[in-house]
């Protein structure tokens, strides 16, 4: 009689285990912990793992063809997929690049620069590609670069027709010789994207020294290195002037022939000598002309 209970609460019990409702205590503990922190797990189902060769071109698809680094949109060079497989991709090294669907120019180097690429042979087979990429273009973009490649013999009648729709059109034209330096002008509008416009300009000499540097290039060939070298063998323009034509020539790149040039124009006096005979005044031109008489 004392075993019936302990039986029968087996039997109901491994009925509940297997039974929807049943909840082990750990599976109890995880659930509460679930609902109390927010944490939720997620599934595993979906998720694809990359296989090992992910990113790397196939077989028909050349490594030349793909972004030299990897950055935002902001900070590279915005190509068109059309412009896959240009040789000046290859001389875009200084800044990043990356290609980008839907894009109406072949380049875009800043929020409000871009760039259409033109070779001349294409042009002149098809001349009117030109024309219908500017109707796609329209009125986009302030700064609208024309770049030309220019691989023809003869290219002046092509040339100038181009300026002309350049100048219809509000396009600043470019011309490269060679793919490598049509790479390096697409990577320096980049590159001096914020950059003000005195970074472009040339800079002003001021100092006393460069001063003096440029008044010595004056003399027929002698170049900056030449006064340079005058300034470092003498420390100042005083010694320079009280120094003989042998101790110039004597000087590092300087010759007799370029010694002697220096030597005259430093020695040559800034007022032409007047002659003896010429009168000095009215009264002397006076008498000149009495005695004459």
């Amino acid at each position: 009689m004392e075993d019936r209970p302990s039986s029968s609460f087996s039997a109901h019990f491994s009925k509940l285990k297997k039974s929807d409702r049943y909840e082990s205590i750990e599976e109890a503990a995880a659930r509460a912990e679930e609902e109390h922190f927010g944490l939720v797990i997620p599934s595993t189902e979906n998720v694809s793992i990359p296989s090992r060769n992910a990113g790397l071109p196939t077989a028909g698809e050349s490594s030349t063809d793909k972004p030299t680094a990897k950055a935002s949109s902001a900070n590279c060079v915005l190509v068109s997929p059309k412009q896959k497989g240009n040789p000046l991709l290859k001389s875009i090294t200084n800044v990043p690049w990356q290609f980008e669907e839907s894009l109406v120019p072949d380049y875009v180097m800043g929020r409000t620069t871009c760039a259409l690429f033109l070779s001349l042979r294409y042009h002149t087979l098809k001349p009117d590609y030109i024309a219908e990429r500017l109707k796609l273009l329209g009125k986009m973009y302030d700064l609208r670069v024309l770049l030309v490649q220019v691989d023809q013999k003869d290219p002046h009648h092509s040339l100038k027709h181009l300026t002309r729709i350049c100048l219809l059109a509000d396009l600043t034209l470019m011309l490269a010789w060679s793919a490598e330096e049509a790479g390096r002008i697409i990577e320096n509008y980049k590159i001096f994207e914020h950059k003000p416009a005195d970074a472009l300009m040339a800079r002003k000499e001021s100092g006393p020294r460069q001063k003096l540097v440029k008044a010595l290039t004056t003399v027929h060939s002698v170049n900056k290195t030449d006064a340079s070298t005058l300034f470092t063998t003498f420390k100042s323009l005083k010694k320079i002037i009280r120094s003989s034509e042998a101790a110039l020539s004597l000087c590092p790149g300087f010759g007799s022939l370029k010694a002697s040039r220096l030597y005259k124009v430093i020695h040559q006096p800034f007022l032409k000598a007047k002659r003896a005979d010429k009168p000095r005044t009215v009264l002397e031109k006076f008498v000149n002309r009495t005695a004459t008489k």
